[in-house]
């Protein structure tokens, strides 16, 4: 017969063993997450077109019904958008340009629930478009943190008018209540428990609001329950506004969603008021794009010949 180890209780875990078993619980739901991303994926393969990758810096789309006079009086320009996007730089050496969306993208946030107002906190975290779509311009950064491997998702926009941000805002904070616990199916088929609480954030821009969401499913081989914790943001400055997700199965690090809240803001405030960015010489011409380096032949001397010209 066959005699089975004595169970150590929990406080007598060694840390470290914790620790793997954590991390073992977060890859172990990335894998199942993955496999049910893939068989979703082939299922629809021949009905949809792949959805191109997320978190790229690149500039929000303006809708089909911006008219000329609107550009012409745009509150925001492209340029703008893309000098007040945050980097790496602000947030510290944990962080680096993202790699593409993490798994627990498709295979959470796709959840489905009965209830109407929590569905649209879903599909609006997942389509990124809590604020509703920008009418104006836009640019997005994607980041990644490397201890807890969360992922920050940067946005900033302009949108239909104060009013048009004002009324998302309402909404947004009326979830704690609406959706303080309710259960959603994800991709696998598996029910997880989702909470959303309201988040405090800096005092920053005209208008703010922020939420922390949090869904759980039931325990796996190693006794752990996995938690995706997602921060969502959004500040208004104007017709402007900035709006951020940060989180993932390491879980969210709130001085990092406050961070980004309180440096992006200000970041936007200096570029609207005619400020430089801090990547961006002083000296560079407005239309000269930040990437673009200067013309190197002007350093030349008078006397010496340029021998790269034919």
């Amino acid at each position: 017969m066959t005699r089975r180890p004595p169970r150590v209780p929990a406080s007598r875990v060694p840390a470290t063993r914790v620790l793997t078993s954590r991390a073992h619980a977060s890859r172990a739901l990335a894998s199942a997450l993955t496999a049910g991303v893939l068989m979703s994926a082939s299922a629809c393969s021949l009905l949809e077109r792949p959805e191109s990758a997320k978190f790229d810096v690149s500039p929000a789309s303006p809708t089909a019904t911006a008219s000329p006079s609107a550009s012409a009086t745009a509150s925001l320009t492209a340029a703008q958008a893309r000098d007040a996007l945050l980097g790496p730089a602000e947030l510290g050496e944990r962080w680096s340009p993202t790699q593409g969306g993490a798994t627990w993208r498709d295979g959470l946030l796709k959840g489905r629930t009965d209830v109407a107002d929590c569905q649209r906190l879903l599909d609006g975290l997942y389509a990124e478009d809590l604020l509703g779509k920008p009418k104006g311009a836009g640019a997005v950064v994607g980041l990644d943190e490397s201890d807890t491997e969360a992922q920050l998702r940067y946005q900033v926009a302009a949108y239909g008018g104060p009013a048009e941000v004002d009324a998302k805002m309402a909404w947004l904070r009326t979830l704690p209540e609406k959706c303080a616990e309710f259960t959603a199916t994800d991709v696998r088929g598996e029910r997880q428990t989702v909470r959303v609480v309201p988040a405090a954030l800096p005092g920053v821009g005209d208008a703010r609001e922020g939420l922390r969401m949090t869904m759980s499913g039931e325990g796996d081989l190693y006794g752990e329950t996995p938690t995706l914790t997602l921060d969502f943001a959004a500040v208004r400055v104007g017709d402007r506004a900035v709006s951020l997700t940060n989180g993932g199965l390491g879980g969210a690090e709130e001085d990092f969603t406050n961070q980004a809240v309180q440096l992006g803001t200000q970041r936007l405030q200096n570029i609207l008021a005619g400020g430089t960015p801090p990547n961006q010489p002083a000296d560079r011409p407005a239309n000269q794009p930040a990437d673009q380096p200067e013309d190197e032949s002007t350093d030349l001397p008078a006397d010496q010949p340029d021998t790269q010209q034919g």
